[in-house]
């Protein structure tokens, strides 16, 4: 499979990105294509979808050997379940899948073709193998069940930042963190209110700690 293109987000590691697609839609993102692939004509129509799919590698999570069954994070990470029924990196192809809002495109830039989305749970630099448009009618089913996932529902935190550590954050961004605060980033296995969590966001650095759901900011730093 080839490469198309490239996604930039605010997240330079893996710790702290949403575990689903579009749950902090205040999360922005680029996608730029790779030189063979920056044709505007390869995106005619797409501009009259408001959302798109993309499938993409899971670039830390490339493997020699697979397992069969792994331990989902939001389960606890004590308990397995079959690889094929979670939607966990380590997979015999580190192929994922993402719904994410398209909110404009730049047919004509220096770089080529640029588009612009919301909701993205990828790491910054993401390869892309293929984009398809979001069909409603095919692709929404309300009725759908959720198999354990529906046990696995947390209730958001309350993010709380001081004002001392908000004027750190730039204005633009501040939706952003506190969307991806409030899901809590940490392993739901961890649940020290005395731990101090670090996160790399923006060009910053975000350290919090958690007690009795609120999340509180304390500290942010320029990474260096």
């Amino acid at each position: 499979m080839k490469i198309v293109a490239r996604i930039h987000t605010d997240f330079p590691t893996k710790f702290g990105i949403p575990r689903q697609s579009g749950i902090v839609d205040a999360l922005k993102a680029f996608i730029l294509f790779e030189p063979e692939y920056r044709n505007p004509d390869a995106l005619r129509g797409l501009d009259g979808f408001s959302h798109i799919w993309l499938i993409w590698q899971f670039s830390e999570g490339i493997r020699d050997t697979w397992s069969p069954t792994v331990r989902p994070p939001r389960l606890g990470g004590n308990m397995r379940m079959g690889v094929f029924a979670t939607r966990s990196p380590f997979r015999p192809n580190p192929i994922g899948l993402s719904s994410v809002r398209l909110e404009r495109m730049d047919l004509h830039t220096p770089d080529g073709p640029i588009l612009y989305v919301s909701g993205a749970d990828m790491m910054d630099g993401t390869p892309i193998y293929d984009i398809k448009p979001y069909l409603p009618y095919a692709d929404s089913h309300p009725e759908a069940s959720e198999g354990f996932a529906h046990a696995v529902h947390d209730a958001d935190l309350k993010v709380d930042i001081p004002s001392e550590w908000l004027e750190k954050i730039p204005p633009e961004r501040r939706a952003a963190l506190c969307g991806v605060l409030a899901h809590d980033p940490r392993p739901s296995y961890q649940n020290d209110p005395m731990r101090i969590y670090g996160m790399a966001f923006a060009g910053l650095e975000i350290k919090f700690r958690v007690n009795n759901g609120i999340l509180t900011v304390c500290d942010v730093s320029t990474q260096a």
